[in-house]
């Protein structure tokens, strides 16, 4: 399972690995069942490698904050996405000390959580995954 063809789908719940592209769509796995399904142009896709979260300095990649999930985790689930917003955000706050507490919501941390066991459950192991490296950003260098 490669992290940078993991997307979520806007109006459906959970996490999806991108398996095949048509000209109109998308085809996609669940994770959690295994079904496939196409997902056409018109629906909202975001690919959870081009998702970051605000802090008071820089934006931080998903994936990063994924790893250091993973590493305070020891590779297994982190608190369940149900506990109370104070849980979830004493155990995010761990995880990122310097997050925007302004424009990082409850329903940010919950959904980052969830996405993350939901990885977690599939096998995705956090300690072997890499950004990717696009050609813009190694011209850059």
């Amino acid at each position: 399972m490669e992290f940078n063809k993991i997307i979520s789908v806007n109006g459906k719940p959970g996490l999806y690995q991108v398996v095949s592209q048509s000209k109109n769509a998308i085809i996609v796995e669940s994770l959690t069942d295994k079904k496939r399904l196409a997902i056409n142009s018109t629906q909202n896709v975001s690919l959870l490698e081009n998702i970051a979260i605000y802090t008071y300095e820089e934006d931080v990649p998903l994936l990063t904050i994924f790893q250091s999930m993973f590493e305070k985790t020891e590779g297994k689930e982190a608190i369940s996405h149900k506990e109370s917003g104070k849980k979830l955000a004493a155990f995010f706050a761990e995880i990122l000390p310097n997050y925007d507490e302004e424009r990082v919501y409850a329903s940010n941390i919950k959904k980052v959580i969830q996405w993350y066991n939901l990885l977690v459950v599939s096998g995705m192991d956090f300690s072997k995954t890499e950004e990717t490296t696009t050609v813009e950003d190694t011209e850059k260098e």
